[in-house]
């Protein structure tokens, strides 16, 4: 598990880089300064939660339902959350209307809550042999 989740945050660090990019240099002079800043937003978030997930691959001794559960709500957090503020963002460029989508960006932020709330557990949880 831990290599599965090392190699997801590093992919999603990886991705966030090229995003990063992208709004830099792809949409500066293609969408407003607001969704300009929108779509930062999905990348910062992105990024912090494929560290996340980079540090939760090096954690030793921690239950594994408790990393499973992590990973998971992460992930998905990742996709939902940051997926949909990309499109959100885009919304002046893409040939179809992405307002609809609003409503996952709360639930993919609702996931990061879950997975900080059973990281926590996890790391009280964590055996005294691996500190």
């Amino acid at each position: 598990m831990n290599k599965k989740i090392l190699i997801t945050g590093a992919i999603f660090a990886g991705i966030t880089v090229i995003m990063g990019a992208f709004v830099a240099h792809g949409l500066k002079n293609v969408v407003s300064e607001a969704a300009i800043k929108t779509f930062e937003t999905g990348v910062r978030y992105q990024m912090y939660h494929a560290f996340a997930l980079l540090i939760l691959g090096l954690i030793k001794g921690m239950p594994q339902r408790a990393q499973q559960l992590t990973f998971i709500f992460f992930t998905g957090g990742i996709v939902l959350f940051s997926g949909s503020i990309y499109l959100l963002a885009l919304d002046e460029i893409i040939p179809f209307q992405t307002s609809k989508i609003g409503f996952v960006t709360p639930i993919g932020g609702l996931l990061f809550i879950a997975g900080w709330a059973v990281l926590i557990w996890g790391l009280k949880k964590t055996s005294k042999t691996s500190k």
